[in-house]
């Protein structure tokens, strides 16, 4: 059957309306739109700190402070913005598609000015200029993946699926990774120094590309799963707050993709100074953004099957367990040499590749659960408490991350770091991360609860229940 009547949350033929079957054409469009957020979100994780403490001259410690906030701030934003879309109606192109038309544009020139550099100013005006633009940068990248990310489960109700969308989504993260870790080395760094003419002109190339993005997510994209609004449960913030309490896997994998994040940003705030300062070579960072890629791809054909046969916990889980083993060992080899490193390190990219391309379907599946133990329907709230998560995650990440470099006593005024500071770096972009991995692990394995046979339960369940209340 080439086209698909539309579907309700029972996943039953809705009456007067057909819409195109699932397919490649959504995965496609799905990637793209974490391929248009990750041009920005990887470049300010990756280089934002470096710029700021290199062309700004502001101290790590203030950045730290500023992510801080900044963070905190989104992830207020994020669920206010997650209510505000489960309280608008589906239109004629879907409840979440609109929103991402319609504010990737303000997005997109707020990015671009957080790398404008004004010489001549001083440091209280660019410290004053970084919080305002990172902020409200911050606070317009909720307007967009909120909506976004909420999308996945109005896509397609069917587990499979949603696992490939979340492999998909993770591709298009990896593509974005792959142009600003590889290229990001080669445009921002002059005679391996942090150049303010380069940033902007790569802040305006990631821009237009982004914008590029967002519009083909909007065009390739369907909605499909739609809770009429006459049917729908009628909840207030009490019961939704109620079902979070009961929500034991979505309380759990906050946790875990909270303190993942945290590792995830860390390493790419230290591997900028580990590279520039302890090996003396920023431009091995596009070897490293490279291996990422290739690893993640290699592991992405993998990822359906193994689900398949292992379930999504116990493949992560595995894969964690090599990463901190990896992160473990290249804290022990302190004289290895930058191709060394990344020769070593690429084992536990591949290890950590597993989580980074399911948790998004983790996500589906606990927002499933909510609505198994609570009967409501609200993707953009649930989703948009997971991105509180992250959020949170990302600022406790960039303040650790400005503090720990502070703490190591690096000074932007040295052409050479001192050797305890080069030690520091070294134990930050090794030994923490292989800790930081390691309670992941232990959280996904005695405490997350959706195991392979139990997710498979919940379709069916929630299933039943639907056309019950039909």
């Amino acid at each position: 059957m080439g086209q698909n009547a539309g579907l309700n949350t029972t996943g039953t033929v809705a009456a007067n309306a057909e819409v195109r079957k699932f397919g490649m054409r959504d995965k496609i469009g799905y990637m793209f739109g974490d391929w248009g957020n990750d041009f920005f979100f990887i470049l300010v994780s990756s280089f934002l700190m470096v710029f700021y403490t290199d062309v700004y001259h502001i101290s790590p410690a203030l950045v730290g402070t500023l992510f801080l906030v900044a963070r905190l701030w989104d992830a207020v934003a994020d669920v206010t913005w997650g209510r505000f879309i489960d309280s608008r109606k589906a239109g004629i192109k879907g409840k979440f598609r609109p929103w991402i038309f319609k504010m990737s544009f303000p997005l997109v020139i707020s990015g671009v000015l957080m790398f404008v550099h004004i010489p001549g100013m001083s440091t209280g005006f660019y410290a004053a200029y970084a919080f305002v633009t990172y902020i409200l940068w911050g606070t317009l990248y909720s307007t967009v993946n909120i909506p976004y990310g909420s999308m996945a489960s109005v896509i397609t109700s069917d587990p499979v699926e949603r696992t490939t969308l979340s492999t998909f989504r993770s591709l298009g993260g990896a593509l974005a990774g792959l142009i600003i870790n590889v290229g990001g080395p080669l445009i921002l760094f002059v005679n391996n120094k942090a150049d303010a003419n380069h940033f902007i002109m790569g802040a305006i190339i990631f821009g237009i590309l982004s914008l590029a993005c967002y519009m083909a997510c909007y065009k390739l994209s369907t909605e499909r799963i739609v809770v009429p609004e006459t049917e729908k449960a009628k909840g207030n913030l009490g019961q939704t707050i109620k079902g979070f309490g009961k929500n034991k896997p979505l309380i759990w994998i906050l946790v875990a993709s909270l303190i993942f994040l945290v590792c995830f940003m860390l390493v790419g705030t230290v591997n900028v100074y580990l590279f520039k300062d302890y090996f003396g070579n920023a431009k091995a960072l596009s070897m490293v953004g490279l291996i990422q890629t290739v690893t993640l791809i290699i592991a992405m054909p993998m990822v359906k099957p193994l689900v398949g046969k292992f379930g999504k916990k116990e493949l992560t889980s595995v894969g964690l367990l090599l990463a901190i083993v990896v992160y473990a060992l290249l804290y022990f080899l302190p004289n290895l040499s930058a191709t060394q490193f990344i020769g070593v390190l690429a084992v536990g990219m591949f290890g950590f590749s597993f989580f980074n391309l399911v948790i998004w379907a983790f996500v589906t599946d606990v927002i499933d659960y909510h609505e198994h133990v609570t009967g409501l329907r609200e993707d953009g709230t649930v989703y948009s408490l997971y991105s509180f998560a992250r959020k949170v995650g990302q600022a406790i990440a960039g303040g650790i991350g400005g503090y720990a470099i502070a703490s190591s006593g690096y000074d932007v005024t040295r052409k050479i770091q001192t050797k305890g500071t080069l030690d520091g770096i070294h134990t930050l972009g090794t030994l923490v991360p292989a800790v930081i991995l390691l309670l992941v692990f232990l959280i996904l394995v005695f405490l997350y609860p959706l195991n392979k046979k139990r997710t498979i339960q919940l379709t069916s369940d929630l299933a039943e229940n639907r056309k019950r209340s039909n």
